[in-house]
């Protein structure tokens, strides 16, 4: 695996693969010395542009795991914010010898733009570009399920039949976008529930069903929930008429979470806004599997290192092949 961009045209025995290979890092989390040699004399650098609390963390601790050296970059306070470009901050990495950049960036594309234009020679990791996509956070989102409903012996399967309801802020959501796609390559069906005004305008080429009504979606007893945070900050116009209003007719209230399915898993990608998207008594129930992502995090984002890193074989960059 030479980049990890996009979950769309990542193939299912390549995405299977990492998250078997994840299974072995989560059992490494459970030891007392929770570090491996693998990755000695690597450098691993966090390019952010935008903040970033549970993705860059999730990353270093990932790299940090496996004994790379580990440079945190943020665009606040840096010579990003005096005006200087990409290129030159790539090439910047590029004679500091990065062997892994993990970015995350406020266009969309500026991960592939990276991986393509011959600026550095490191494996890039998508951390998440604009309204596009995240595909580890949807990676840890499979991890998570499959546990859940595989247990121990989640090694080597897939999603197949389970369904999936992804409800609330989709047009802003890459990971909702990173989801869809992955979730389809497992076999999964996906429904995705929202109000008209935050859908994209076309979603006829997704493979996805589409619902404006989640009481509704938990009629149909999906075997997992997935609640988006509302993305407020992206947000340049009113989406919906109030907080109270929304909460109403799209959140996880204690009613609704009531009338899941008793074995129905609720998911959260985080940060929650408890109280709109999710109550809290919807985010703290035993289904509830929102610390388990965080965990599970560590785990795959290993695994990515790991396979861009020391893995072998043909150069892929998911998304087009090089």
């Amino acid at each position: 695996m030479r980049h990890l961009l996009s979950t769309r045209d990542l193939p299912r025995d390549e995405a299977i693969r990492l998250l078997d290979v994840a299974e072995d890092m989560a059992d490494v989390q459970g030891r007392e010395v929770k570090k491996l040699p693998t990755l000695r004399g690597k450098t691993v650098v966090n390019l952010f542009f935008e903040d970033s609390t549970r993705t860059r963390i999730s990353f270093e601790a990932a790299a940090k795991r496996l004994s790379a050296d580990v440079i945190n970059f943020s665009a606040k306070g840096s010579s990003v914010s005096k005006g200087e470009s990409l290129k030159d901050t790539a090439q910047t990495l590029q004679a500091m010898g990065a062997d892994a950049v993990v970015i995350r960036h406020g266009s969309s594309g500026a991960p592939h733009t990276l991986a393509a234009s011959g600026w550095i020679d490191a494996g890039i990791l998508n951390a998440g570009d604009g309204t596009h996509e995240h595909p580890t956070q949807a990676l840890l989102d499979a991890f998570t399920m499959r546990r859940r409903l595989h247990g121990t012996a989640s090694r080597g399967r897939d999603l197949d039949g389970v369904g999936v309801a992804i409800v609330g802020d989709i047009l802003h959501s890459r990971v909702a976008r990173s989801n869809v796609w992955l979730l389809r390559t497992l076999g999964a069906h996906v429904t995705l529930v929202a109000p008209p005004t935050l859908l994209p305008v076309d979603v006829s080429g997704w493979p996805v069903e589409v619902g404006y009504d989640l009481d509704d979606a938990i009629a149909a007893g999906p075997d997992v929930v997935m609640m988006l945070r509302i993305q407020a900050e992206r947000m340049n116009a009113a989406f919906f008429p109030t907080t109270r209003e929304y909460a109403r007719r799209w959140g996880l209230d204690e009613e609704r979470l009531g009338r899941l399915r008793a074995d129905s898993i609720v998911m959260h990608p985080g940060p929650m806004n408890r109280g709109l998207e999710i109550s809290a008594a919807a985010a703290d129930s035993p289904r509830s599997t929102v610390r388990e992502q965080v965990a599970n995090g560590v785990s795959v984002r290993m695994a990515a290192l790991y396979l861009l890193l020391s893995g072998s074989g043909p150069e892929q960059v998911y998304g087009q092949v090089v």
